[in-house]
């Protein structure tokens, strides 16, 4: 096991470890320095504890714990505890951490305020005095000091937050990189020897047409493999080369999508319902490519004479179905290829689900539903 995790220590027992330590420290300090005695004494002492166990919530609540540390901190000068309010300092620095500089700057100055009017209302004696009595409690010098470690601090988290966002892009783009450079390699080493394969094979089976003789299955199925490695290849440098520095792939790509696999011999239609809305890229990217998959499934293993596409625009996802009524068995369910596992893992990728089965009376479904996080 790794050792820091061994020993790291959650986020809510830190905070009310830290929280339980300054309120030890004020009730220590408060107690041990001058102080009244009797119902003074008591009510002095809970505002002590209270304002340092309120610093438990000051992730979740900043703003409310300073108010709450803030009067917690006049009160207990009011009830005649001359001790440095630890717990309003904290609550500053965790207001400035995460962003509440102009909030914990205004609290801070009317708590200043607050208590230089409660220190001459229960004090007694000159008013400088009185008024030392009250920086005491919380001083000017202080106050900088918790404003500048929030800053300190808040600016470092930002840095490394901001390195790993540059670690991240760095990442995504040698990843670029890396597919255009295989896109190009299988491009040089492929596309010649297939495009040979395919036309030589096309000129055999035109030729031995021509002659009136029988084309040999061999020869039938030489040609087959070749416009379908040719199909395939393209298919693969377009996936390769799919990044957002080319114009995708989307929705509006899907008419043209269907319409061209008609002229394979397949009928195909297409029904859109709903209100056409517009969608993050990625989700109509993944719309294209399960449409496509789908329909190239249907041509390549189904036997199909029909297929059909309906996409339902709802408020806060899509919805693609393509059904076709090929020869697939209703039992058992036919393994998912890799045509399959990769709109699959598309649609997993934006939260979505995919759900591919058999009907009962021969045919196939491939249905998605993509989440478009209420894009309108």
């Amino acid at each position: 096991m790794d050792e820091g995790r061994r020993f790291a220590v959650p986020a809510g027992a830190g905070d009310w470890a830290i929280a339980a330590g300054v309120a030890a420290l004020l009730l220590g300090g408060g107690l041990s320095g001058p102080h009244p005695a009797g119902d003074r004494e008591l009510l002095g002492s809970v505002l002590l504890a209270s304002g340092g166990l309120a610093l438990a919530a000051r992730r979740r609540a900043p703003r409310v714990v300073l108010a709450v540390t803030g009067l917690c901190a006049a009160g207990h000068l009011w009830a005649g505890f001359e001790v440095l309010a630890v717990s309003y300092l904290v609550a500053v620095y965790g207001a400035v951490r995460v962003g509440r500089r102009a909030v914990a700057l205004a609290a801070s100055g009317g708590l200043l305020v607050v208590l230089h009017v409660v220190a001459l209302v229960s004090r007694e004696g000159p008013v400088s005095e009185v008024v030392t009595q009250a920086r005491s409690t919380l001083g000017i010098a202080w106050l900088i000091a918790a404003f500048a470690a929030g800053e300190a601090v808040r600016q470092a988290e930002r840095r490394a937050e901001e390195a790993e966002r540059t670690r991240e892009e760095t990442a995504l783009r040698r990843a670029d990189e890396e597919r255009l450079r295989i896109a190009r390699e299988l491009h040089d080493s492929l596309t010649h020897q297939i495009s040979v394969i395919k036309v030589q094979s096309e000129v055999a089976v035109h030729v031995t047409r021509r002659r009136g003789e029988r084309v040999p299955e061999a020869l039938l199925a030489i040609q087959e493999a070749g416009r379908e490695a040719s199909r395939e290849l393209r298919a693969t440098l377009e996936a390769l080369r799919d990044d957002d520095t080319a114009p995708p792939r989307g929705l509006d790509h899907i008419p043209g999508l269907v319409e061209r696999f008609g002229t394979t011999g397949l009928e195909t239609t297409l029904v859109i319902e709903g209100r056409p809305h517009p969608v993050p890229a990625a989700v109509g990217r993944t719309a294209y490519r399960i449409v496509q998959e789908s329909l190239t499934n249907v041509t390549r293993h189904a036997a199909a004479t029909t297929a059909s596409v309906l996409i339902h625009y709802r408020t806060d996802a899509l919805a693609i179905r393509v059904d076709d009524n090929g020869t697939a068995a209703p039992d058992p369910a036919p393994a998912p290829g890799l045509g399959l596992l990769g709109m699959r893992e598309r649609v997993t990728a934006l939260g979505g689900r995919l759900r591919t089965e058999p009907h009962g009376t021969g045919g196939f479904t491939v249905q998605a539903d993509l989440p478009t996080n209420g894009a309108l």
